[in-house]
């Protein structure tokens, strides 16, 4: 492994790895992969036979102020309407190295119950 700074970025390294083994896309079943930044966050669904992004939406797009969870929210039902127009009903949820709380299962949650089954 390359070299990490400290103790934390190489366990998120590991976490990361551990996670992303389990979980592939394919076209029928896209990887919905989460990335979260201090001030947004932002989802994607991936064809990893391929290795193409069909759809990617950010906090950016979604509309109304705010908390940041509300802004996963947003994302999550944005992606869950934008993903019923290419007749994707289905996705993988890979949530990196993240732990499955706040913004990222408000997200999840919210692309649950726009219609996305994950």
């Amino acid at each position: 492994m390359k070299n990490y700074h400290n103790k934390t970025d190489l366990n998120r390294a590991l976490r990361r790895k551990r996670v992303r083994a389990q979980i592939s896309g394919t076209a029928d079943l896209p990887r919905l992969s989460v990335f979260r930044s201090i001030k947004g966050i932002e989802a994607q669904l991936i064809d990893d036979t391929v290795g193409k992004t069909l759809l990617r939406v950010s906090s950016k797009e979604a509309t109304g102020k705010g908390t940041k969870t509300e802004a996963a929210e947003e994302v999550g039902k944005l992606l869950a309407k934008k993903a019923k127009d290419l007749n994707i009903e289905k996705a993988v949820f890979d949530r990196r190295h993240y732990k499955y709380h706040g913004r990222i299962k408000a997200l999840a949650d919210s692309a649950r119950a726009e219609g996305l089954k994950l």
